[in-house]
């Protein structure tokens, strides 16, 4: 039986094991969490048939869970990217607040828009819209595309049916529809303060004299096409929401009554998300003229991007298998308590340090809800639904060099890496920090 001193080192590597394999390595995140398993079980003195069960329950406890979600979460996410759902809501908010208020409307459709889609993909649908508004208006690139990959970032962070949140939702045993409630709440200011408020003090809003050449090249004339309605659109969008929001409100109705079985399925992830996929099936597909075949290149099509994120979030829970069944848990728990440290500050703090040293927000997100979950028994008062937002919020901030998503920012708005790392990467770090503050707040009412 090993000490907790040593189990917490047999933890420490195992987190130094990730960081290494995939940032110096550069093995994908699913090996490197698959390596770091193995290290904590053989490291902790597990029998070696005990570690191969606690790896196969844990990758199929979570994926069990989640695997049909994300599938129908990317079915979603390709109908409104193939229909122009996004380009749609991305006009309808220009027109009304006026190129003038561009970073808004940006930092708007970003929020909308990116709650079926990945953060990656809601970018570059998008980009070409912010290159017209820039050449028509000459604002600045980052004027119009930090507040849009700002929203983008807190969406993917605490909001399900993203995948992290989803993930650690269930991994926490936390209440589907209230994290979503608690994230549209810490969300949208996020988005407010980190996107258009904090680009207008740190970003001229003309474009300086480069920009131009820039969008010459990439800025191509597009043809024009007939886009769903607003409305069709932003139900298609918020559907599953609104089901899986109903159900946590159903509570306050008599548990044996028709009503409450009824709000209860319908708010079910898996059923919500897939009435959202049937209703965009006919609303952004059959009633617009698509056919069946349409549909399902629509839907293989979406299928692919998702396989890397399945598997890392398998692996993510192998690992939170294996440190508990390992007994790293428990001895971190209990270490952790010594500190006397705020749990949603604690949540927020690994979160935001994994993904500073990984660069992947899933990933940090993962574990640091393997790591922060054996903790929550010894503090029974705190919101599980909170401590899911806090992870989230932590994993916004530090978008640098080690994270995809800060080159596609940094490439498609061409601008320097000193640029992107000033304008960028220190709104992240500001968003992350205003979500903790948000986090801490609504802990206090709810």
């Amino acid at each position: 039986m090993h000490s907790g001193s040593s189990l917490l080192l047999v933890l420490l590597a195992a987190i130094l094991l990730i960081v290494f394999l995939i940032v110096k390595v550069r093995v994908h995140a699913f090996l490197a969490l698959i390596a770091a398993s193995f290290v904590v079980g053989v490291g902790s003195g597990m029998p070696l048939l005990q570690i191969a069960a606690s790896f196969e329950k844990g990758v199929g406890g979570t994926l069990g869970f989640l695997a049909a979600i994300i599938g129908l979460g990317g079915i979603l996410g390709k109908m409104l990217e193939e229909s122009g759902g996004a380009e749609r809501i991305a006009q309808t908010l220009l027109n009304a607040l006026g190129k003038e208020r561009a970073s808004w409307a940006m930092m708007l459709v970003g929020f909308i828009a990116g709650i079926p889609v990945f953060f990656e993909v809601g970018f570059v649908l998008l980009i070409p819209l912010i290159y017209v508004v820039a050449k028509e208006t000459r604002i600045n690139l980052l004027y119009l595309g930090v507040p849009l990959a700002v929203s983008l970032m807190a969406v993917h962070c605490m909001l399900p049916p993203h995948p992290a949140a989803m993930a650690i939702t269930g991994m926490l045993g936390a209440d589907v529809g209230k994290v979503i409630v608690y994230g549209l709440i810490v969300a949208l200011p996020t988005a407010i303060i980190a996107g258009p408020l904090w680009i207008k003090l740190v970003c001229k809003p003309q474009a300086p004299a480069a920009q131009e050449a820039f969008l010459d090249e990439h800025c191509e004339n597009r043809e024009s096409r007939d886009l769903p309605s607003l409305g069709l659109t932003l139900l298609t969008i918020l559907l599953p929401l609104l089901l899986m929001v109903g159900k946590s409100f159903a509570a306050s109705l008599p548990p044996d009554s028709a009503a409450f079985r009824v709000v209860s399925f319908l708010g079910t992830p898996l059923i919500a998300l897939s009435i959202a996929v049937l209703f965009a099936y006919w609303a952004l597909g059959l009633r617009r003229g698509l056919s069946m075949a349409d549909l399902l290149k629509h839907t293989q099509k979406s299928f692919p991007p998702l396989a890397g994120i399945l598997l890392i979030i398998g692996a993510g829970g192998a690992f939170n298998g294996i440190l508990i069944d390992s007994g790293v848990g428990t001895a971190l728990a209990g270490s952790l308590a010594q500190f006397n440290m705020n749990p949603i500050i604690l949540a927020w703090l690994v979160a935001g340090l994994m993904h500073f040293a990984v660069g992947s927000a899933t990933v940090a997100m993962i574990s640091a809800a393997g790591m922060v979950a054996p903790m929550l028994g010894a503090h029974p008062t705190v919101s599980k639904e909170i401590i899911a937002i806090a992870i989230g919020a932590g994993a916004i901030g530090w978008t640098h060099v080690t994270d995809s998503a800060f080159w596609v920012v940094k490439e498609y708005l061409g601008v320097s890496l000193a640029d992107a790392l000033k304008k960028f990467t220190s709104a992240t770090v500001l968003a992350s920090c205003v979500a903790l503050a948000l986090t801490l707040l609504l802990s206090r009412v709810v």
